[in-house]
Parts: structure tokens; sequence; C-alpha cells
């Protein structure tokens, strides 16, 4: 090879890596003459889905365009205009088409290797489209849509909590869950977690409404229990005083309590997570089962969060076959839509709605619980529990159906 040929392949490799050029310029290049790029690709702009099925007929129908996209149109073009100037990198592609297509990945949870014979693009270069637009999205709508909530914000919660889900001074409700993924190479058993798959894991915080209010991703599948949480930068906040309102009187009564966070049996016991009294502990006393009754409606919500996002997002149904680091940019993508979703942002009244398959079992291998292990308790928290459960057996704090939905309990 010459001098003048090995330079211009080392400038062609740059420019591949700054997403510059496409690879199947540089396979042109690499490969000898009679070794064309095959026709399927070189067909692409007359024979892809993005401009054969999306341009020509899903921009037309707003309703096969959500159930394609899961966003409508006017979402679409929103998302794509937040995040145009990062992923517009050649002529090749357009911005429409590299969004596109990471939505349907997202979507559907399809192979690289099936989304190259349908949007024409090779398999090496749809890895790079992906990590870059899910980038962007992560660095975009995350200030918009997961944004740090403030104390005014948490008292909002807090009130929504009381009205919905019948407890008071919530600020939100904590769970963890297991994304699986294919073992990342040389990772040893950093990855495999407790149910023999490997994973990382996304922690969350959820709302009265199902929305995430915060999220720690990337967490190693062997972690479990609150040791996640305790190293996220959120606990760092609450251990500072910083986070939490003010401690509030609860509804028609002259007791003040701190704000809490719900949580099960994998967190600990602390003056803001209140997490369920034993199984033993409960079936000994009538007025523990009430308390773990009300606990589990509020915790309802992140759960419902992480099987809605499950449901969406069909991506959380298989294994992730990325690197580590675009896979945490893909849930935080995904919990940033699911938000957008859930605020119906940007709707018209014309719009449909995307439908999911309410008889289809929620997935059994993935997003499953991190393991049962919540570690020490403080005093403090059995305290604030104590009188959250008396609050919840008196005339004040009681509701009217609690007595009976706990005997079918028992």
């Amino acid at each position: 090879m010459s001098i003048t040929n090995l330079q211009k392949k080392k400038t062609l490799i740059k420019l591949l890596l700054l997403e510059e050029i496409d690879d199947e310029e540089l396979l042109k290049f690499m490969f000898k003459k009679n070794q064309n790029v095959h026709d399927m690709f070189q067909t692409r702009k007359s024979e892809g889905f993005f401009s054969v099925l999306i341009e020509k007929h899903l921009f037309r129908d707003q309703r096969k365009f959500r159930e394609f996209f899961r966003l409508s149109y006017d979402q679409f073009t929103y998302v794509l205009n937040l995040i145009e100037d990062d992923i517009k990198c050649n002529a090749t592609y357009t911005p429409a088409e590299k969004l596109a297509l990471t939505l349907r990945f997202m979507a559907t949870g399809e192979s690289l290797r099936s989304l190259a014979f349908s949007f024409r693009i090779s398999q090496g270069y749809i890895s790079r489209i992906i990590h870059l637009v899910v980038k962007s999205l992560s660095l975009r709508l995350t200030p918009l849509l997961i944004a740090p909530p403030t104390k005014h914000n948490l008292i909002h919660i807090a009130e929504e909590f009381w009205t919905k889900w019948n407890f008071p001074n919530c600020t939100g409700a904590i769970d963890g869950k297991h994304i699986r993924i294919f073992c990342p190479g040389k990772s040893g058993s950093l990855f495999f977690n407790y149910k023999d798959f490997f994973s990382v894991v996304l922690l969350a915080i959820v709302d009265a409404n199902c929305k995430f209010i915060f999220v720690d991703i990337g967490a190693y599948g062997k972690e479990g229990d609150s040791g996640i949480f305790t190293k996220s930068s959120l606990y760092k906040q609450i251990q500072t005083g910083e986070y939490f309102p003010r401690d509030a009187k609860l509804s028609n009564c002259e007791k003040s309590l701190p704000y809490v966070h719900v949580v099960d049996e994998a967190f600990r016991l602390e003056t803001h997570m209140m997490r369920p009294y034993t199984r033993g502990e409960a079936k000994k006393n009538y007025k523990k089962t009430i308390f773990n009754y009300r606990l589990s409606r509020a915790r309802r919500t992140s759960e419902n969060a992480f099987g809605l996002l499950s449901q969406v997002f069909r991506i959380f149904y298989t294994p992730i076959a990325l690197k580590c680091e675009t896979i945490d940019h893909l849930v935080l993508s995904a919990c940033c839509l699911h938000n957008l979703l859930r605020n119906r942002y940007i709707e018209s009244t014309n719009n449909y709605y995307y439908e999911f398959d309410k008889n289809e079992a929620p997935p059994t291998k993935n997003m499953i619980p991190i393991a049962r292990s919540g570690g020490f308790a403080n005093y403090e928290g059995f305290l604030v529990r104590d009188e959250f459960t008396t609050f919840f057996c008196s005339t004040q704090g009681s509701v009217p159906w609690q007595d009976h939905e706990t005997q079918k309990i028992d």
C-alpha cells in the first residue's frame, strides 16, 4: 500500500470514529474494487423502511405512527428539534432517520441485524447511530423531564400521594430493577446477579403519577439491597438534610412527622425510609398489617412505572446487546420518554395513545426486583414507622375500606 493510500485510510478511520462518515464509504475504500457494497444498502433511499414505510405512510397516519414509534408525530418532532444539532454528523443519514431507527429499536428490542435489513443500514453503523442518539437524548431530555425536585415539588408530590394513595408525607416510592444485558467483555462476575443472569441496576424514585423523579443507572448486577441507594448522589444530599422539607403535620392531626420515601424489604429502615414490618410481626399485630397494606398501596406506583416502561419500550423484554455506556444512556432516555408520555406532553386532542396488550404477562426475566436484604435499621426509623402505624389506625388517618382489604390479605 502506498503512503498516499495509507494516509487516506487513516483519515477515513478518524472520520468514522468521529461519526462524520458512515462505514459504507469506508468499506468501498478498504475492499478490493471488485467487492462492492451490497445492492440492498445502495437502494436504501428507494427501498428502506424510512423512505417507503415511514415517510410515505406513517407520517400521514397518527395512530400508526404512534404504534410504530410510541411517540406522536408532534412529540417526535419536538424531540428531533432538541437533538438535531447533536446527531447531524453526515449527509448520508438524516437526523430524522437516525431518531426513527433508535426509537424503533427501543420500542421493539429488535436485533441490530434485523434492523440492518429493514432500514438498509449496515449493522456496525447502526450501533454507532444508537449510541449517538441515546447519548444526546439523555443529555437533552433529562434536565427537562427528570430534573432534581425542589422542596416545593416534594410537598406537592406528598399531597398527591395522600390524595391518590392514602399515604401522608410521602415524597416518592423507591425501587430497583435488574436490566438484562449480555455479559460485557472482561467483566468477570461484576454484572452477574442473584438470579443467574447478567444485568445492570435501574434504581428509581417514582411519584404518585408513576413518573420518575430520580434515577440511578449502571450499578453492577451483583449489587443488591440498599447499598446501591447509599452510594447514590441523592442519598448524600439526604444525609446533609438539604433534600426533604421540614416535618409537617399529618392530615387533621397535631402530630408532626418527617417526609419519607416508601420502600420494600430490600432497603433499610431509616427516618426518611419507610419499609414494611416483617410478615411475622404483621401476623401478630393487626395494626402493623394495616400499615403494611397502606404502604404497599403507595409503593405500587414504582411497580406500575416499571411495568409501563417495559410494556411501551420492549427493549426491556430482551437482553440488551450494547456497550455498558450505551445501555446507561438508553435506559435514561427511556425513563425520560416515559415521563414525556405520562405528561402527555405536546399532545393534541386528536392523538391516539399507544395501547399495549393488557392480557400479556409482564417479563419474567427482565425488570426483576433487587435482592431482599435490607441491612441495618436505625432507632429513629422504628419510632417514625410506629407513629405512621398509629395514625393509620386512628379516626383521622383511617380509610373506610382498609379493614376489609386487610382481612382479604389474611
